[in-house]
């Protein structure tokens, strides 16, 4: 019979596989974006002014995150290096949780953001990606003569 290092109950391995599964639509945007997972993390937050995003991922050399906003889809990019032993050391790793590779994140935003208003900054490990809102024209009344 084999006995693994770390032995895993039929609910953790029905999880792995979900998680597996929903890496294969990784790229493919949609409407709201992407469904629950990937990497990294996000919140996304609406308020009068702006549409703030915050993308959890420690780890990343600022330089390599790419922010690109076209058209009103916002994608994030970019390229986790992998923490792994030298390749000349005799080392098993019995447990590797931490994501590494290449990732993208897609998000359709509103209609009403101003493509010109983008700020972006990385800090402790968060990505915070602001992008204003156009000022909405005050309605007004019009009288008939």
């Amino acid at each position: 019979m084999y006995r693994t290092f770390f032995p895993r109950d039929l609910f953790a391995e029905f999880d792995r596989l979900q998680h597996e599964m929903s890496g294969l639509f990784q790229g493919i945007p949609s409407i709201r974006g992407l469904g629950r997972g990937g990497y990294p993390a996000l919140n996304v937050g609406s308020a009068p002014g702006s549409v703030d995003v915050f993308a959890f991922a420690p780890g990343l050399d600022p330089a390599a995150i790419e922010v690109n906003l076209e058209r009103g889809v916002l994608t994030l990019a970019g390229e986790r290096k992998a923490e792994a032993p030298p390749s000349d050391a005799k080392t098993t790793v019995h447990l590797d949780e931490r994501f590494a590779g290449r990732f993208r994140r897609v998000l359709s935003l509103p209609e009403d953001i101003d493509p010109e208003s983008v700020s972006a900054s990385y800090t402790d490990g968060v990505l915070h990606v602001r992008i204003k809102r156009r000022a909405a024209a005050e309605p007004r009344r019009i009288t008939v003569q």
